[in-house]
């Protein structure tokens, strides 16, 4: 059997397995006072104390009204610094990007980064990173869950999108391991309602199926115009569906 077809078959056995972990992740997850007290939720809020810092200023400074849509993830959302622009059909974007963080940080402060502002839709890049630093794509997808179950269990009716992790030409070793983790996080939205998963991973390979460097900056990670006009695109298509728009209720932009 060659790679790519021994690589499907793994990913079929993995699953099921994944989300059974999943579900079991989610169920187990402990309470938010016991959580807030772990050790790795303080080493990540010490990691991280000064962009929460950050994020309280600029609330201090305009609260964001409640009923937006909150972009969460790592730098390909911080740096994603014409949000508003691009998407200028929704009433309220907020934009709580964090460089470097990975799907566990995002699910260690979806208190501080999402429920606060009682969002619609929370739409959530991260995975990556976590990938890099040598987690598996079963310990991204339990993170995400934990991340789901945190935002369901205060806003059951708030959408939740998981945007593919893309296929940086520098971290091309770990496309592998990036089709699995996506694959088995589209899997487990499907088992959730009220959910999507915005596959941006295909698009962004050539017709050589390797990562298109023209979309990239010149450390061959972050996006460029091109590559955010991209995702600009793939994600607007969601919200143009009729669909979309009515569970959005999206109005003209009046600004």
């Amino acid at each position: 059997m060659n790679a790519a077809p021994a690589a499907r078959a793994a990913r079929r056995v993995l699953l099921p397995i994944a989300l059974l972990l999943a579900a079991c992740a989610s169920q187990a997850q402990s309470s938010g006072a016991d959580a807030a007290a772990s050790p790795a939720y303080l080493a990540a809020q010490a990691r991280w104390r000064a962009e929460l810092s950050a994020f309280d200023a600029a609330d201090r400074q305009q609260w964001p009204s409640e009923d937006g849509v909150v972009f969460v993830g790592s730098s390909t959302i911080r740096f994603w610094t014409r949000l508003a622009q691009d998407f200028p059909q929704l009433p309220v974007v907020i934009n709580r990007g964090f460089g470097g963080s990975t799907m566990a940080d995002c699910s260690f402060f979806a208190r501080e980064l999402v429920l606060r502002y009682k969002p619609r839709h929370v739409l959530v890049y991260a995975g990556d990173n976590d990938l890099a630093e040598g987690r598996t794509p079963i310990q991204v997808l339990e993170a995400f869950a934990q991340f789901a179950n945190t935002v369901r269990a205060e806003l059951p009716d708030t959408r939740i999108s998981y945007i593919s992790i893309k296929p940086s030409p520098s971290r091309e070793k770990l496309l592998p391991r990036m089709r699995e983790t996506n694959d088995i996080v589209a899997a487990y939205l499907r088992r959730l309602p009220n959910s999507e998963y915005i596959d941006v991973f295909t698009p962004m390979l050539g017709a050589d199926g390797r990562p298109r460097a023209e979309l990239f900056l010149r450390d061959q990670l972050h996006l460029n115009d091109e590559g955010y006009r991209l995702w600009r695109s793939v994600i607007g298509a969601r919200w143009a569906r009729p669909a979309d728009q009515a569970e959005l209720s999206i109005a003209p932009a009046s600004r």
